[in-house]
């Protein structure tokens, strides 16, 4: 693996690329064999899904790139979750992406994609590449000494309906982070392994009712057990993080459209509100309604979300004509398949009928793009158009753009 030569637009990126080999990140475990379970963020069919509200036809040979791959745990999951697939994997981190080639070499990632590259290079410096379809930026642009660079970097490279997914730091939920940082700094403890001894020492023995170590063993401990994950939380040389209505202004300026979050279970303001408070809430436009969650829940402390060239206009699945000729397909990401208790997308359990169960498996055993209408079910039409939208919604069925009739 050759040297990454520095682009002087980010000066800092050595002192970044330096932390990140004495710690390389994130320090999950290597197996062989494939990633535990899943994250459907990493497959494009679902992902894709979630923002358009359908598909293309198979086969769809996704180009995908991992900008700021690490020690390739999210490229492990990309290979696996997108069979097929040609995957472009970069980071600036030689020692990581040593990780990364290990980690993919045991789990046999190559061979289940058309084409896997790992490559040492920074995301600002990817002319020749692309268009992609999806690109993969977990918790990398908040450590360039220019995110804004980065992000419009990123926004060059994607297809006119490719999808970028982001994992930003949030103020709110970093501010006991914040501090620890601030203090370690003043005690001038480094970024090395010196700094990670003082750094699990403060811990230890900060008083036992002090809020930042409190914080640190109730909500950080096990994932910063790992040293690389405790250095990445502590001791980062450079880090920025952004209120809601900053990372609005940061997606706007790269002229891109926020298309969602990733996680949009912890922006619904019926698990913080209930009652009048609730339908005053609801009341509100939406940006106001997002805020408030912000607000309101001091342990938000990350952003994850998508972003497009253009604004997505998803299908009204309310028509019913327009259904019933609507091929679809299985979510891969389910835990327990075939079967009516399983855990879904977001390892949630769910419990389906007996009827949505024949109804997915109607779907897997007919060609790709047969239509809802023309499955070979014993069920009546408005039947298969009320199972049909309960697991659109979901995310059990994702709908294809087209259909194969029986004609």
């Amino acid at each position: 693996m050759n040297p990454v030569q520095f682009s002087a637009t980010d000066a800092a990126t050595p002192v970044v690329s330096a932390f990140y080999d004495r710690f390389p990140y994130p320090g999950d475990p290597l197996q062989d064999g494939p990633p535990p379970g899943y994250n459907w963020r990493w497959c494009v069919d679902s992902a894709w899904t979630a923002v358009h509200g359908t598909l293309s036809a198979p086969p769809r040979p996704w180009r995908i790139l991992d900008a700021g791959c690490g020690t390739g745990v999210s490229t492990d999951y990309l290979c696996h979750l997108n069979p097929g697939a040609t995957i472009l994997a970069v980071d600036i981190s030689a020692g990581a992406l040593a990780v990364a080639q290990q980690r993919t070499q045991r789990s046999g990632a190559a061979a289940q994609v058309t084409s896997l590259r790992i490559e040492q290079r920074s995301l600002l410096d990817l002319p020749e590449e692309g268009p992609f379809d999806y690109i993969n930026s977990v918790g990398v642009l908040h450590h360039l000494a220019q995110p804004e660079a980065g992000l419009r970097a990123l926004a060059r490279l994607l297809a006119p309906e490719g999808l970028l997914h982001l994992f930003l730091y949030a103020d709110a939920g970093r501010w006991e982070i914040h501090r620890s940082q601030r203090a370690l700094q003043l005690l001038d403890v480094g970024s090395g392994a010196e700094g990670l001894r003082l750094g699990r020492q403060l811990f230890e023995e900060l008083p036992a009712s002090n809020r930042l170590r409190r914080h640190h063993q109730e909500r950080w401990a096990l994932d910063t057990a790992a040293d690389s994950n405790f250095a990445d939380m502590y001791l980062h040389p450079q880090e920025s993080s952004y209120t809601l209505a900053r990372l609005f202004a940061f997606v706007e300026e790269a002229e891109l459209h926020f298309a969602g979050f990733s996680n949009p279970e912890v922006w619904d303001l019926s698990r913080l509100l209930k009652g009048e408070l609730l339908e005053r809430a609801r009341a509100l436009p939406q940006h106001q309604q997002l805020t408030l969650v912000e607000e309101l829940d001091p342990e938000i402390s990350h952003f994850e979300f998508f972003l497009s060239p253009s604004a997505p206009q998803p299908p009204d699945w309310q028509n019913d004509q327009r259904l019933l000729a609507t091929g679809g397909e299985r979510n891969r990401c389910l835990w327990g398949w075939p079967s009516s208790s399983l855990l879904g997308p977001d390892l949630q359990p769910l419990d389906i009928s007996a009827e949505e169960l024949a109804l997915l498996q109607a779907f897997e055993a007919a060609p790709a793009g047969t239509a809802l209408g023309e499955l070979a079910l014993d069920m009546p039409p408005g039947e298969r158009l009320e199972r049909a939208r309960h697991l659109i919604k979901q995310h059990l069925l994702l709908p294809l753009q087209g259909t194969k009739t029986s004609a």
